[in-house]
């Protein structure tokens, strides 16, 4: 496998007259989580469906695990996992059952045995239960231990904790990052803005079959404003001086605040400390407020989070 696990270029796909991708470029690194963003109808599931060999491109190249999809589809299926947006698990079966299923289907001698899979998705009391009683958060834990039999190198999960409580989302947060931690690579979308924030490397905003935005989570939040430093004295008699020196910040005489506005960056924050030390000014504390994701959001593709979840 080369240093990039996935790489795109021009991806294009179109249903008759209706564009759904046109023309995305992706560069996913080996052993990183790479987050696709986007609302509903943006192209997220017909992305990952082209990527996992499911759907073919009207235009462009796609290489996974270095295979290209459209030549050499068998080799890119040996070396990935999938799991959907809703638990492909058969209710019928036991958890177990289901796990062998996949075991007796996978080529070769899949190193994930149903004993290690079934302890490491903290799914061993329930495992010769049927599925049908499983609850939401256990048929995805089930789900994406079926994917990992073949211990594939490359992991497509589209949307995976949709309908998930927190607690259980939370699990499958911990399951992903030792899964990268073991030297997998996720190719993750969601909805939910919070879990991009907390699990991936790099981000990609896809809107209406077009990747307006790509970087780190940090980065993202620095395309627009908003981010200001926040400092809080002990004093009144401080917060006074400090208005002096620091022209266009917005003070809070109740809790004692002042709001500077700044990109965060170190270079800003050094200069800003050096004009309170200049003027023997002592702030109590000190902390950098940026955008979050979902103002990203809003303002890359026009759309806040809710309404994209509908």
């Amino acid at each position: 496998m080369t240093d990039a696990a996935i790489t795109a270029a021009g991806l294009r796909k179109a249903y008759q007259d209706k564009v759904v991708l046109d023309g995305i470029d992706l560069d996913v690194p080996t052993g990183t989580i790479f987050s696709l963003l986007g609302p509903n109808g943006a192209g997220k599931t017909t992305t990952v469906n082209v990527l996992t060999t499911l759907l073919k491109a009207d235009g462009g190249t796609v290489r996974v695990a270095g295979h290209d999809v459209a030549t050499q589809a068998k080799a890119v299926r040996s070396a990935i996992g999938v799991t959907g947006q809703f638990a492909a698990v058969d209710e019928l079966l036991t958890g177990q059952e289901n796990l062998q299923l996949m075991v007796d289907l996978s080529p070769g001698s899949p190193k994930n045995t149903v004993h290690d899979l079934l302890e490491r998705f903290e799914l061993t009391e329930a495992a010769r239960k049927p599925a049908s009683t499983y609850s939401g958060g256990m048929r995805r834990k089930l789900d994406l231990a079926m994917t990992l039999v073949g211990d594939p190198r490359i992991i497509f999960l589209d949307e995976p904790t949709t309908g998930l409580d927190p607690r259980s989302r939370r699990t499958m947060w911990t399951i992903i990052r030792e899964l990268v931690a073991d030297g997998a690579t996720i190719f993750l979308t969601t909805q939910y803005l919070e879990e991009a924030d907390q699990l991936a490397d790099r981000i990609a905003v896809l809107d209406r079959g077009r990747l307006v935005a790509e970087g780190t989570p940090d980065e993202l939040k620095r395309l627009i404003p908003g981010t200001h430093v926040r400092l809080r004295f002990a004093a009144a008699a401080e917060l006074d001086a400090a208005v002096r020196v620091l022209p266009g910040s917005t003070r809070d005489d109740e809790a004692l605040t002042l709001r500077v506005p700044g990109d965060g960056g170190t270079k800003s924050l050094r200069a800003l400390l050096d004009r309170l030390d200049e003027y023997a000014i002592s702030a109590e504390e000190l902390s950098v407020h940026t955008p979050d994701l979902d103002d990203v959001f809003l303002a890359l593709t026009g759309h806040d989070t809710e309404a994209a979840a509908k």
